[in-house]
């Protein structure tokens, strides 16, 4: 076990699957200057790639490379430079494998962070997995730690469909102890953080450790949350959160993007449809609201989800 930034342990497992297959390789705007230089020396140009500032052009050079059947992990930078390469991702990456009957696979990794909270205005600031999770042929992971990060990135590299991977740049400090051998984590396998009898919060990114440190709060108080950590938007892990709720009879949703057609409505849809004969309270969404991300840190700092907010949406949920 080794003490690792969520940075550290992501870029770890990209270094030992580039050293154990040759396919790997990564590509994006300045890897061989920034978080790649010290890797420079041993892999080589050819299989550290910097890229000019265009991203329908390297994101499609690496769906290409993926097509002919090499595995590119795209370091894509803010998660709203996506929208620059939408065509390239949504219609080439995504829909290849159904457009050639199965006789082709795209496994490319786009990894894009996500920069909230930290002031990046509304160019940078966007939480899109919701928007994504709409694009049939695409698999999305969210990691809310560095153990997550890891395992979640190896399983992603393993796979063989184009796997969007947004890190949240609010947990790049968070140190953890990552196992040093390789280990992966399922894509579309949920976890519970925290197990409880009171009531179920699903959340996803930074917002699972405020719903964490808000358990710890509503513990004092004598109510007892389970938290679930979604860790893949698509595919969803549907069955993990209905067997939760079923046991709590309360669902509390908690997601950092906007809340109109989010992960967090998805969520609250499916309980509503399949366990609502479990429910002993209306389900509550804790979501951003559908505004543009302002500049200002005072006004930035009320978007999100916090563990206060946690707090009082569980215990109006739990009267």
């Amino acid at each position: 076990m080794t003490l690792l930034t969520y940075p550290e342990a992501a870029k770890q497992a990209i270094l030992d699957e580039m050293r154990s297959d040759p396919r790997v390789f990564v590509m994006g705007e300045d890897v061989q200057a920034a978080q790649y230089a010290d890797a420079l020396p041993e892999f080589g140009s050819e299989r550290i790639r910097s890229t000019p500032i265009c991203e329908t052009g390297f994101f499609g050079a690496g769906i290409g490379a993926a097509l002919t059947g090499m595995r590119p992990v795209i370091e894509g930078g803010f998660s709203t430079f996506l929208y620059s390469a939408m065509d390239q991702i949504a219609n080439q990456a995504a829909k290849s494998r159904y457009m050639f009957g199965g006789q082709a696979s795209v496994p490319v990794v786009v990894r894009l962070y996500v920069a909230y909270a930290s002031a990046s205005a509304a160019h940078h600031s966007d939480r899109p997995w919701g928007l994504f999770a709409q694009v049939p042929g695409l698999k999305i992971i969210v990691p809310s730690s560095p153990y997550e990060a890891k395992g979640l990135l190896i399983s992603a590299m393993h796979d063989g469909n184009p796997v969007l991977c947004f890190d949240d740049s609010t947990l790049f400090d968070l140190r953890e102890e990552v196992p040093a051998d390789e280990y992966s984590i399922p894509i579309g396998a949920a976890s519970i953080k925290r197990s409880g009898s009171d009531l179920t919060i699903v959340a996803l990114a930074a917002a699972v450790r405020h719903s964490l440190d808000a358990a710890k709060t509503l513990e004092d108080q004598g109510i007892s949350a389970e938290v679930v950590d979604l860790r893949s938007v698509v595919p969803l892990d549907r069955a993990l959160v209905r067997d939760s709720v079923t046991k709590t009879g309360r669902l509390l949703v908690v997601d950092p993007a906007p809340g109109m057609c989010s992960v967090a409505s998805e969520v609250a849809a499916y309980v509503a449809e399949d366990v609502f004969s479990s429910l002993k309270a209306p389900i509550i969404r804790l979501v951003a609201p559908n505004v543009p991300v302002p500049f200002s840190p005072a006004l930035e700092r009320l978007m999100y989800p916090t563990a206060e907010n946690i707090v009082a949406a569980a215990k109006k949920l739990c009267g």
